[in-house]
């Protein structure tokens, strides 16, 4: 493995297939008891080869979070999707044209307004677009509280003016700034609750809600009760990350994902080691300065992925990156020269992914290291 990823040009973006794949075997044996569907979210990988390791099956169910995520999935064949943005009405000839080539993409929406647009382009184009509600579970971001009056009113709307009411959806986001698993198991009740709650108002209103959708990464691998879930959606549980690890959800071994980088210079004096990553190839994603403890910009290990004790990337520049000790750390920074490779564990998988065209994978069976394309745009 050393020897195959030493000869790669840096940063790159490196994936670990082996512990992808342990990844996504941990949270469908942590839901199988539960009965309920996982929806993977495709938003972090946006890769095919990936998406076809983790599904399961060709088809999905999977989510998305951009139309071009959607097309590029569809044309590979994984075509039940839920586009889990909020919908813009100017978006929805993209949606039709997905729907005509054999897509079955649903929406999510809060509002009246989307609801009426959506309706209207359904009658037109004489598709029943199907729709989920989106509901507000822990003030996060968008959607209805479950009590809020105007549910049933856009349910009416959809259900009434062309469209198909498949159910409802919700997002803990929240999720990520609690710690340890009593408080994410209390997340992931409430995520449920909320859910719950709202689907027995459509019920009770006669309006068919045949989905109750949550999820986010922490609260899936939590929830001790999914009682009326019908499917849970997680993305980042594929790789994993440094923010996961910091709220108790993984550890820095189960992290799949890292960015490989080549050793510069030397700051002798400063105690710094300069590589090649810098923001660009991280991102300047800094999830983790707000946990109990505070990855900087990444958590430097070997080139076999085993994490040096308290050597981080302190700072980074536009292309460089600074390799430090964690301020108050006891430990002694090793002795790495000029051209050594090293590998550094992102913060957030997500965004680190972004930054690259796609992944150098170490294949699980021991192959030689592969390439898998990633795609970009919205």
């Amino acid at each position: 493995m050393p020897t195959r990823l030493a000869q790669l040009m840096t940063p790159a973006l490196v994936l670990d297939e082996a512990r992808m794949l342990r990844n996504v075997t941990r949270l469908e044996r942590q839901l199988q008891p539960h009965g309920v569907t996982i929806r993977p979210h495709l938003k972090t990988v946006k890769s095919v080869d990936a998406a076809r390791r983790i599904l399961g099956s060709s088809r999905g169910p999977a989510t998305v979070s951009t139309l071009k995520e959607a097309e590029e999935f569809a044309a590979a064949g994984i075509t039940d999707l839920l586009y889990g943005v909020g919908i813009a009405p100017a978006k929805l000839p993209r949606v039709l044209a997905l729907r005509a080539a054999g897509c079955d993409l649903a929406l999510v929406l809060d509002s009246l307004g989307q609801a009426e647009a959506v309706a209207a382009a359904a009658r037109q184009a004489g598709d029943a677009i199907p729709v989920l509600i989106e509901i507000d579970s822990d003030g996060h971001r968008s959607g209805l509280d479950p009590a809020d009056p105007r549910l049933v009113e856009i349910g009416r709307r959809l259900h009434e003016g062309g469209a198909t009411l498949r159910g409802v959806v919700t997002h803990a986001g929240e999720s990520y700034g609690v710690s340890g698993a009593e408080a994410l198991a209390a997340f992931a009740e409430r995520e449920r609750l909320a859910a719950v709650t709202a689907a027995e108002r459509l019920r009770q209103a006669g309006l068919p809600c045949p989905v109750v959708s949550v999820g986010s990464t922490p609260t899936a691998h939590f929830a001790r009760d999914l009682t009326g879930v019908t499917e849970v959606r997680a993305g980042v549980y594929v790789f994993f990350d440094l923010v996961m690890a910091g709220i108790g959800v993984c550890t820095p071994d189960d992290i799949a994902l890292s960015v490989l980088t080549t050793v510069i210079g030397h700051q002798k004096e400063r105690g710094w080691i300069m590589v090649d990553a810098g923001w660009m190839a991280m991102s300047r994603d800094r999830g983790t300065a707000v946990q109990a403890v505070d990855q900087f910009y990444g958590l430097v290990c070997d080139i076999d992925g085993r994490p040096y004790p308290d050597l981080v990337l302190k700072a980074a520049n536009q292309e460089h990156g600074i390799v430090a000790l964690r301020p108050g750390s006891t430990a002694a920074l090793p002795e790495l020269p000029l051209g050594a490779v090293l590998r550094i564990l992102p913060n957030h998988a997500c965004a680190t992914a972004a930054q690259f065209d796609g992944y150098e994978v170490l294949p699980a069976d021991g192959t030689p290291l592969t390439h898998w394309p990633r795609f970009r745009g919205w």
